[in-house]
């Protein structure tokens, strides 16, 4: 007996990899609705084959989003069921859809999510990561000054923090990661639910390295860096000093905090402003002291 759905919108979870990971339920949806909303029809038209699901589809992405959100929504008005999917995972995840969910909200329109796979979430699970706390950052930006800005910005969250990341990038932003977030566990976790499915764990410095000396990897990836680490033992500001100031004796200033980071595991850019500072430099966060660059391992204690 077919499954019935009430009139609306649906946010439809599709499989990250592989085809059977859909729900019944989604599948039932799917079946049953009147026009399907996807970033490429291309991508969705095969995964309707494998299921042998004959629906409407329509693109709806970044790039049309504008002129196709009215046509959708004329659907709503009008009582059709209309599902919204992305070409993997739970949409509305680095996708326009949340545009539509809050227009067909706003219109007093029925909006229903049918959870199931999801990338992030699928990596925190398998990672060994501390999932009590987790924020999902998305793609950072390409550029590496800009890369840097925002991993700054994130450093003192005391929470599991998850990108996603191209592959020619993955080096370039594992070594960012390094210096501004200081030598965390991580873990590089590749082709989720596919057949050459891979995960990759460490502190960032050696994966960082690893990607570097082995080139960029294939497939789709997600990159999980675990919080500070609260429970090590707390380095207090004189030490700090004291332990920069043998290392600048031995080196430049961006050797002595590269050092102190990797046998700390604080940021590796705080370290290296509280160096100039020791040596007699200058740099836009100079005037902060080492007690400062503390808190991150302080806060939550």
């Amino acid at each position: 007996m077919p499954v019935v759905f009430a009139p609306g919108l649906y946010v439809v979870a599709t499989p990250i990899g592989n085809a059977r990971d859909i729900t019944l339920r989604a599948l039932d949806l799917l079946r049953g609705a009147d026009i399907i909303a996807c970033e490429d029809t291309r991508v969705t038209r095969k995964l309707l084959i494998i299921h042998n699901i004959d629906c409407l589809t329509m693109a709806y992405h970044d790039h049309n989003a504008a002129r196709v959100r009215p046509r959708l929504m004329e659907r709503l008005i009008k009582g059709e069921i209309v599902a919204l999917v992305s070409d993997a995972g739970t949409p509305l995840i680095s996708d326009p859809g949340y545009r539509l969910v809050k227009e067909a909200r706003k219109a007093g329109i029925s909006v229903t999510a049918l959870p199931g796979a999801s990338a992030p979430l699928a990596a925190l699970a398998s990672a060994g990561l501390p999932t009590d706390r987790f924020l999902f950052v998305g793609f950072l930006p390409p550029k590496s000054v800009a890369r840097r800005r925002t991993l700054n910005e994130l450093a003192g969250l005391s929470a599991t923090l998850v990108f996603f990341e191209s592959t020619s990038r993955l080096a370039a932003s594992l070594a960012d990661m390094t210096a501004e977030l200081g030598s965390r566990e991580a873990a590089v976790l590749r082709e989720l639910t596919k057949k050459f499915e891979e995960a990759r764990h460490g502190i960032l410095p050696d994966l960082a390295r690893h990607y570097q000396t082995e080139g960029p990897p294939k497939g789709e990836i997600v990159v999980l860096v675990g919080p500070p680490d609260r429970r090590a033992a707390v380095v207090d500001e004189a030490e700090i000093d004291v332990l920069l100031l043998a290392a600048l004796d031995q080196g430049s200033v961006k050797d002595a905090a590269a050092a102190l980071a990797e046998s700390t595991g604080l940021p590796r850019r705080a370290l290296y402003n509280r160096a100039l500072v020791l040596r007699g430099g200058t740099d836009d966060d100079s005037h902060a002291s080492a007690g400062d660059y503390l808190r991150l391992r302080a806060e939550d204690e």
